[in-house]
C-alpha cells in the first residue's frame, strides 16, 4: 500500500507548549488514536521494507522514545531476526549503565538518553547504523545526537548512517545538514511545506481532564510476566517479538470475552509495540473489534471542532514516576480494556488512574498486564 498524507496527518494544537505550538498526528500509528493493530504494524512494516531494500545490511536500529519506539522495534524486525533494536529513552537507565544524554528541544519532555553498551557492541556486526523517528521536522536534534555518538565511539565514523521516518518535512536545507554529518534519510511519505502553527492556532482547546487521584476504588484484573530483557537497553528483535507474541497467547488463552466484543489494548508511554503485538494476536485469534493506542507524555488540547482529532482526554498518573503526570486520548466504551506496561514501579495508583479514565468513558473490565525489566 502507497501511504499518503491524508492517511497518516492530522494537526492537533499542543497545550501551554511554547516551544512548538502543534503535533502532528498519526491516526495510523496507536499512539495518540486508537487504530487496529494490524493497521498499525502494517504501516511500520511498509517503512521497514523501505529501509530494508535500501540497506539489506543494517543489522543496528535505534527508535527514538516516546512516540517512535514501536516503528523502530518493526523496522528492525523487517531488517533481519537478529537485528539489535535498541531504543533512546526518558527513564532511568540501571546504576552503571553507560549513556548519552540529549536533548529534544521542541518536546514537552525534552531530556533523553541512549545506552550505550549494546550499541558499542553491535557497531562491528554491521556496516549501517539506522535512526527511526516518526517524524523528521528539522533533523536537528539527529545531528546533534550523532556528533555526540562519534566524540564517544568513534567506529561509528566508519558506518553509514540512515534516519528512517514516518513523515519527512525537511527542508533542502535540512537534509543537507543531515548530509554533512552523513546522514541519508529514507521516508514513508515526505510532507509539502505547510503552515502547521497557523492550523493549530485556529482552534480553541481545553485541557484534559484530571483523573490523576480516583474518586473510589476501580477494579481490575492483574496478569503477571516474568522479567524480560528491555530495548532501552537492546534486545535481539526476535526474542523481543517472540516474548510478546507469547504474553499474547498467554492473555487469548484466559479470555472468555465474546468475538464480537469490542477490546482496547494500551500501552504506557514508551512501551508501545509490546501492547502492539498483544492486540495483533488477539485479532488473529478471532477477536473483530481490537484497538490499540498508548498513554503519552504530551498534553494536548481536547477540541469538539470538525476535523480535530482529539475529542476527549484524561490526565493520569504516570506508570513509571509517580510526580508525572501523563495523558490519554479519545477513549470510547470499550467492553475490554487490556493495559501492556513494563514499569519497574509499584503502578497501583497509577492502575487506579487510568482505571478511572476507561470508567469515565464506558469501559467496566479491566486487566492488568504486567511484565518488568531484566
Amino acid at each position: 500500500m502507497d501511504y499518503t498524507a491524508d492517511d497518516v496527518l492530522r494537526v492537533a494544537r499542543r497545550h501551554r507548549n511554547e516551544k512548538r505550538s502543534y503535533l502532528l498526528v498519526n491516526p495510523l500509528q496507536g499512539k495518540h488514536l486508537p487504530v487496529a493493530p494490524g493497521r498499525a504494524l502494517a504501516m511500520m512494516k511498509a517503512l521497514g521494507e523501505k529501509v530494508a531494500a535500501a540497506q539489506p545490511a543494517a543489522r543496528l536500529v535505534i527508535g527514538f522514545a516516546e512516540t517512535a519506539t514501536a516503528i523502530g522495534a518493526v523496522v528492525a524486525n523487517a531488517l533481519a531476526p537478529s537485528c539489535l533494536y535498541l531504543q533512546t529513552t526518558r527513564e532511568k537507565l540501571g546504576q552503571g549503565e553507560p549513556s548519552i544524554d540529549f536533548l529534544e528541544e521542541h518536546s514537552h519532555a525534552p531530556e533523553q538518553r541512549l545506552a550505550l553498551a549494546a550499541l558499542e557492541a553491535q557497531l562491528s556486526e554491521t556496516d549501517t547504523v539506522v535512526f527511526v523517528d516518526d517524524e523528521l521536522s528539522t533533523g536537528r536534534t539527529l545531528a546533534n545526537i550523532v556528533e555526540q555518538l562519534q566524540r564517544a565511539l568513534p567506529a561509528l565514523g566508519e558506518k553509514k548512517l540512515v534516519a528512517a521516518s514516518l513523515l519527512n518535512r525537511l527542508t533542502a536545507e535540512d537534509t543537507e545538514r543531515l548530509r554533512a554529518h552523513g546522514v541519508e534519510c529514507i521516508a514513508l511519505v515526505k510532507l509539502a511545506p505547510a503552515d502547521y502553527e497557523t492550523q493549530a492556532a485556529g482552534f480553541m482547546t481545553r485541557a484534559a481532564a484530571d483523573c490523576r487521584v480516583p474518586s473510589r476504588r476501580y477494579p481490575y484484573r492483574t496478569i503477571a510476566l516474568g522479567a524480560h530483557a528491555t530495548p532501552r537497553t537492546g534486545v535481539a528483535i526476535r526474542d523481543y517479538g517472540i516474548l510478546w507474541q507469547g504474553a499474547g497467547l498467554v492473555l487469548a488463552d484466559r479470555l472468555a470475552w465474546a468475538k464480537h466484543e469490542s477490546i482496547l489494548v494500551l500501552g504506557t508511554e514508551e512501551c508501545m509495540l509490546p501492547g502492539l503485538l498483544v492486540g495483533r494476536v488477539l485479532e488473529q485469534k478471532g477477536w473483530e473489534n481490537v484497538f490499540f493506542h498508548a498513554t503519552t507524555r504530551s498534553p494536548i488540547g481536547i477540541s469538539d471542532a470538525a476535523g480535530y482529532p482529539i475529542e476527549a482526554g484524561w490526565q493520569i498518573r504516570s506508570f513509571y514516576e509517580a510526580a508525572r503526570a501523563t495523558y490519554i486520548y479519545n477513549l470510547r466504551p470499550y467492553h475490554h480494556a487490556v493495559i501492556v506496561s513494563d514499569t519497574e514501579c509499584e503502578a497501583d495508583e497509577a492502575v487506579e488512574s487510568l482505571a478511572r479514565a476507561l470508567r469515565e468513558s464506558g469501559c467496566t473490565d479491566i486487566v492488568y498486564l504486567m511484565s518488568r525489566d531484566e
